[in-house]
């Protein structure tokens, strides 16, 4: 069993959030709080992975459309390039 942490929770949440709103490295905010920069930079790692949506949330109808348009923009893109790419392997070898 881990010892219990010298640091409170309130303490951990805003050493992080000094971190993350801060233009400095977490190396030099940990400095400054008087902490190892590798237990500031877990926690910042820790609240970032809780912060992020998880994989498998359902996309609102709004986001799906978004995405459907973008898939389809995609394809269009993908049979220009190819038809590019066969017209400038045609003019290469035109000799004129």
């Amino acid at each position: 069993m881990a010892p219990p942490s010298k640091y409170s929770p309130e303490f951990r949440e805003e050493a992080v959030q000094i971190a993350l709103r801060s233009s400095k490295t977490i190396s030099e905010v940990a400095r400054e709080l008087e902490l190892n920069s590798e237990t500031l930079r877990g926690w910042v790692k820790k609240y970032q992975r809780q912060q992020e949506p998880a994989p498998d949330a359902e996309l609102t109808v709004n986001e799906r459309a978004r995405l459907k348009e973008l898939e389809r923009r995609n394809r269009e893109l993908e049979m220009e390039v190819t038809f590019l790419k066969k017209a400038a392997a045609y003019f290469a070898k035109d000799p004129r």
